[in-house]
């Protein structure tokens, strides 16, 4: 019995590397349960300028300032001139700079703008 008894003795670094090894795997469960669950749609709202965004923007604006019918359908227009003379602004600049760069930094500055929307 004595025997059984020592065997049951843990060494503290063994059980608290265990414990901490537990807690790390308890997180990574609880946030990608948390994830799966619609959470990551919280934190990453659609661009301002995608459709999804213009809607969201929109609804969100209808709600906090309280917009009357006749309202909105101006609100509407005026955003929508917004947000079309933002993606001129937008791509003129583009072709500016494309025009001062070289081939190679025309490539780069490609793949710079292809990370720069995967982070948003």
């Amino acid at each position: 019995m004595e025997r059984a008894a020592a065997n049951r003795n843990w060494d503290p670094k063994l059980a608290c590397a265990v414990a901490l090894a537990l807690v790390f795997l308890c997180g990574a469960a609880a946030g990608a349960l948390a994830m799966n669950l619609g959470a990551h749609k919280l934190m990453h709202q659609p661009a301002f300028d995608t459709p999804e965004g213009k809607v969201r923007f929109f609804e969100r604006m209808q709600k906090e300032l309280d917009l009357t019918p006749a309202q909105s359908e101006q609100m509407q227009s005026v955003l929508n001139d917004f947000w079309q003379y933002y993606r001129s602004v937008i791509s003129d600049s583009k072709s500016g700079v494309e025009q001062i760069l070289t081939e190679p930094q025309r490539r780069k500055f490609e793949r710079m703008l292809q990370d720069a929307q995967r982070q948003e």
